[in-house]
């Protein structure tokens, strides 16, 4: 990157999630390679790990979807562009990409967008608000599948648009460093027996009826039936307010005398640990994950994942060497995943586990995701000159 290089990210909020992480390691990377990193944002918990990076907060109501206030935030950040001689625009999500892209337009600056999402269009009036990611310089997709779905939905040149998988950070996931004691703190918390003929399963998802709880459950309830109840089920994440859906879990779970093999714990803030603490991690979406980051970050700790057979997942979860994939929604699919798991027996599960690793901490470094994004800023600076 040119050594005056300044990015300008917009993403509506700093506070969790694959985008705001993603811009946290991108501005990291911008400091660390000499340039200056700035964030506008409506503010957030991430917003000190920024400032900690060397990066910059300029914070702004840029989550809105009100037409008065875009108007105010692209001419607030036409000003933050001329004043810090911005060299690229970067947005990340719909609403801000609008007040982005008028103000790049007005100041003449490259733009480019991330497609963070399958985002659906039943409507002319949807698919034109959609279409807002694809009209500057380049179009960055997270994956293939994000990739395809943007020129099938917007008929863009293929040449605007480049697949850049999301990366994980591989010095938080790196299972030399998690202790012991932090895995043995979170089996006392959630009570799961250190019992070495259990196969333990880690679905790690917020608890919303897409991510496929109950498909695990009716698979859980098949397996018992069978009289094969030598497992266990941690269910991580928060409801996030559905409490109506955590109760209908929970009454699924009883109905079903699961109350040993499933059990939902609640939120975690320490996932390289939980990963540990399981054998196998599964991801039973029903509907398609446009990259999976909990489909990557088990395989960095070295565990193999069942996934559902859709969306990012099919690139990053290989069949039979990182892990398994079943049909979404298929009891009888997930059932038999879950069964050949616990058939795969310890050694089996650690060589799949050592193969899920080199080939996850190959592809989805954030290192490399963070070179393959400077390499596109360059690649747009380029072509404008």
């Amino acid at each position: 990157m040119p050594p005056d290089f300044t990015l300008l990210q917009v993403v509506p909020e700093l506070d969790t999630g694959g985008a705001e992480q993603t811009t946290i390691d991108v501005a990291q990377a911008v400091v660390r390679g000499g340039g200056k990193a700035l964030v506008a944002t409506r503010g957030g918990r991430m917003a000190t790990r920024l400032e900690a990076d060397g990066g910059r907060l300029a914070q702004m109501p840029v989550q809105t979807k009100n037409p008065l206030v875009m108007l105010g935030n692209a001419a607030r950040l036409a000003d933050l562009i001329r004043r810090e001689t911005v060299s690229l625009v970067h947005a990340r999500s719909r609403a801000p990409a609008f007040s982005a892209l008028w103000a790049a337009q007005a100041t003449g600056t490259p733009f480019v967008a991330t497609y963070h999402g399958v985002y659906n269009a039943r409507s002319r009036l949807k698919r034109w608000y959609n279409a807002v990611m694809t009209r500057g310089d380049l179009v960055i997709a997270n994956s293939d599948f994000t990739r395809d779905h943007v020129l099938n939905e917007h008929h863009l040149d293929p040449d605007r648009i480049v697949s850049i998988p999301r990366g994980v950070d591989l010095e938080r996931f790196n299972p030399n460093w998690v202790t012991p004691e932090r895995v043995d703190a979170l089996r006392t918390a959630w009570k799961a027996p250190a019992d070495p003929t259990l196969t333990t399963f880690v679905l790690a998802a917020r608890l919303t009826r897409i991510k496929g709880h109950g498909t695990v459950i009716a698979a859980a309830a098949r397996l018992k039936a069978e009289g094969r109840t030598a497992f266990r089920i941690l269910m991580i994440g928060d409801d996030q307010g559905r409490s109506a859906y955590r109760a209908e879990l929970e009454a699924q779970i009883a109905a079903a005398g699961l109350g040993e093999q499933v059990s939902l714990v609640g939120h975690c803030d320490d996932m390289p640990a939980a990963y540990l603490l399981g054998d196998v991690a599964i991801l039973p979406s029903i509907v398609p994950e446009s990259f999976g980051r909990t489909a990557v970050e088990p395989q960095v700790m070295g565990r193999p994942v069942a996934a559902s057979d859709l969306g990012g997942m099919t690139e990053t979860v290989i069949p039979g060497v990182t892990g398994w994939l079943a049909a979404p929604g298929d009891v009888e699919a997930w059932t038999a995943v879950l069964a050949r798991a616990m058939d795969a027996g310890p050694a089996q599960l650690q060589a799949m586990g050592q193969a899920a690793a080199n080939r996850a901490r190959r592809l989805y470094s954030v290192d490399a995701m963070c070179a393959a994004t400077l390499a596109a800023y360059q690649r747009v600076l380029e072509a404008r000159t």
